[in-house]
């Protein structure tokens, strides 16, 4: 039953239709099943929503924080004034593709996509739009260069790479440095065929960027279309106060080794006190409850965009071994762990087979959105099917790695931090799925390829 609800689930996106529905149903089909119980299925329907509400709002606080910062600095103009030196910068379409992607991949891979999206999304995304970089693709850049690109190899912090190595039973170097190989060579790909595959749309985008750049600059920045009293004294102040705290939060990381949700903790952090600042400065003794409607804005923001994610990660977390026991009651199995393990058992240890069997079972474990939950699975099935081989084993597990991350990481699947992306731009999210999906595709297809025929 739980197949049937991930292919109708596939099947509906590929259709381009929401898949709320279907989550439901399935959730609630399972729960009836597992349980025996009509009463009980029902609220398994509740506890599976729950769960979800609970893993992925840390991603909804950061972004309404995020908002709520850039709306209270909207109000003199600060936001504009921010972005204002990186004009010269964004000078075309391509070029401003190309600094997104820089800036995401660099600021990730010391401090993971999770606080560096919405850091490049607030200062770079804006000036991106206005050089005529479409929405989507922005939206596209950060997804690639971050959550796939930076988080599948992991090669600073080693968090994936080290978890993939110890189920292996191998050195984590050994997969460090090919899942770097491997992410680079998917990333290259991916990244390339982003930007060619939507030319026409940057074409469409331009013809009518003053239009739409608006717009878009108003998702970013979640202020209404109303017209505002810039006051330049102030708003200068302001964003000298953003740009101090966020380079005072990314010195603190690396002179303090703050790393993965602590530096997101840092950032949103950092968000708040500007957010605090900015009213004060703004409205004077009336910030005392001008403060709340930011607060109330950027949360409503990021519920009205990322809100629907919540039932379809809750079907999916039903394949989640470790949060399937909050859903359905203790020892029940994580179903996607299950299809995985089936579908190791017919694969042959070494080649063309096992290779892109061990990514296809790293994707089927990214359907959870997580991403790093697959990682022991592929650890270990690679360690088995090597034979007592370290270097098979790193190969094979460094091709799980890509198969789950950048799947569930954050790039193929619209319940993962995915999410992030879409709600500091402003896109829907199933609409950033489909776009990812070819170019990204091809570039786990690329990897593979050269891993078998270079690397095994």
């Amino acid at each position: 039953m739980y197949v049937l609800g991930v292919l109708v689930v596939v099947l509906t996106m590929i259709m381009r239709r929401n898949v709320v529905i279907p989550c439901i149903l399935f959730t609630f089909l399972i729960g009836w099943a597992y349980k025996g119980s009509l009463v009980k299925a029902v609220q398994v329907l509740f506890n599976a929503n729950l769960v979800a509400a609970k893993e992925l709002f840390g991603i909804f606080l950061i972004i309404s924080l995020m908002v709520a910062m850039l709306k209270s600095l909207s109000e003199t103009g600060g936001d504009e004034l921010l972005v204002k030196p990186l004009n010269n910068l964004m000078v075309s379409p391509l070029i401003s593709y190309l600094v997104v992607c820089a800036a995401t991949l660099v600021i990730s891979l010391f401090f993971w996509p999770t606080p560096a999206v919405p850091l490049v999304g607030a200062l770079l995304i804006p000036a991106a739009i206005r050089a005529g970089l479409p929405p989507m693709l922005a939206a596209m850049a950060l997804a690639l260069a971050g959550q796939g690109m930076a988080l599948a190899g992991d090669v600073v912090i080693q968090g994936a790479p080290g978890l993939t190595a110890k189920s292996a039973g191998i050195a984590t170097e050994l997969v460090t440095w090919r899942g770097g190989l491997l992410t680079l060579i998917t990333g290259t790909v991916a990244i390339a065929l982003g930007y060619f595959l939507n030319r026409k749309e940057i074409k469409d985008f331009q013809q009518k960027k003053s239009e739409v750049a608006s717009t878009a600059d108003v998702s970013v920045a979640a202020r209404e279309a109303t017209a505002k009293q810039a006051d330049l004294g102030k708003g200068k102040f302001l964003a000298g106060i953003l740009v101090l705290a966020m380079t005072g939060a990314i010195i603190s990381m690396f002179a303090l080794n703050i790393k993965g949700g602590d530096a997101s903790a840092l950032i949103g952090g950092a968000a708040i006190m500007v957010m605090a600042i900015a009213t004060i400065v703004t409205h004077g003794v009336n910030s005392l409850d001008k403060i709340a409607d930011h607060i109330a804005d950027g949360l409503v923001f990021a519920f009205k965009v990322m809100g629907p994610i919540i039932p379809i990660a809750g079907f999916f977390f039903l394949g989640n071994p470790e949060l399937v026991a909050d859903i359905l009651g203790k020892g029940a199995p994580g179903f996607l762990f299950d299809v995985g393990k089936m579908i190791a058992d017919v694969i042959p240890p070494t080649g063309f087979v096992a290779a892109f069997g061990l990514l296809i079972v790293g994707a089927i474990t990214g359907l959870d959105g997580s991403g790093f939950s697959g990682l022991p699975l592929v650890g270990t099935l690679s360690g088995a099917m090597a034979a007592g081989n370290p270097d098979v084993a790193a190969v094979l597990g460094a091709i799980g790695q890509m198969g789950a991350i950048w799947s569930g990481g954050g790039t193929l699947v619209a319940w993962s931090s995915l999410v992030a992306v879409a709600g500091i731009v402003g896109v829907p999210v199933m609409d950033l799925v489909r776009k990812n999906a070819i170019p990204v595709i091809a570039g786990l297809i690329a990897s593979t390829v050269f891993a078998v025929l270079f690397l095994m």
